[in-house]
């Protein structure tokens, strides 16, 4: 089975060791192409006209009609969404007055392309393989993430032991002393956790029955996060061990100069769990 790599909105990470048994995925280099699958939303296939929500559709001829260097024309062509850049890759979102982006950055809405968070793309076009036609920004976490993956051995090795995804895939935020919005993770305020506390709960659940270990889990973070995922864990013994990772962010803010040391770290304990 494969590694579970679980991210808050904030890119805190947790990881679960890949079992050793006959069951194991198939190395992902013998890959397979399976048949198309189609999700609907509802039991009957309806035109959108028919459908009873609120949704919204860009077409490959939508965004050729704008510069191919920018996602923004296309997404405020939909009625209700406004989408700003301040700088390419940096994005403030809008659904009907709701701003889920603010200010700007990547810390709260997550966009996903084949699964992957999409808040990096020049990593993604450059290690992954993923094909896109607009600015490569990229991240200062997921810089270090993917030197971490280069080291473990690249992003096939990497992804066919381990599987991403988040704690909490919430973005909050709250006004600061400016006016301006901030971000606020979910383990903030009591009340927050306590509002979010189920949604935790079903998150988790929910990826370890993809079929994942759970005999070793790494976190990224060694703060608050680290204390109320072992709270948490202490409960509902997800996980029988948890090793706590410090947060790439932290590493690249304030220990860029000794990133090598970490980088050993990490890859050293990714390769124990194997």
């Amino acid at each position: 089975m494969r590694t579970l790599i679980l991210l808050t909105g904030t890119l805190i990470s947790l990881f679960a060791r890949a079992q050793q048994d006959s069951t194991r995925l198939p190395d992902s280099l013998d890959r397979k192409t399976l048949q198309e699958v189609v999700v609907t939303a509802y039991q009957q296939n309806l035109r959108l006209a028919q459908v009873p929500a609120a949704i919204g559709v860009l077409t490959p001829a939508q965004f050729n009609r704008f510069s191919n260097i920018s996602i923004v024309s296309a997404f405020n062509s939909i009625p209700g969404v406004r989408m700003e850049e301040r700088s390419p890759g940096s994005y403030r979102l809008s659904f009907r007055g709701s701003t889920l982006r603010s200010p700007f950055g990547v810390r709260n809405v997550k966009v996903y392309l084949d699964g992957i968070p999409f808040t990096d793309p020049k990593r993604l076009m450059e290690k992954c393989g993923l094909p896109f036609n607009g600015a490569p920004a990229h991240e200062p976490s997921s810089v270090f993430i993917y030197e971490m993956i280069d080291a473990f051995g690249g992003a096939d090795a990497f992804y066919g032991k381990f599987y991403i995804h988040s704690v909490c895939p919430l973005g909050f935020t709250k006004p600061g002393k400016n006016g301006r919005e901030i971000n606020y993770n979910y383990y903030d305020s009591r009340e927050l956790t306590a509002a979010v506390y189920d949604f935790i709960i079903d998150n988790i659940k929910k990826q370890i029955a993809l079929g994942l270990d759970t005999d070793l889990c790494f976190c990224f973070g060694t703060g608050k996060n680290e204390k109320f995922l072992r709270q948490l864990n202490e409960e509902k013994k997800f996980f029988k061990k948890i090793i706590a990772l410090e947060h790439p962010r932290f590493i690249m803010q304030y220990k860029s100069k000794s990133k090598k040391i970490y980088l050993d770290k990490y890859t050293a304990a990714f390769r124990s769990a194997l």
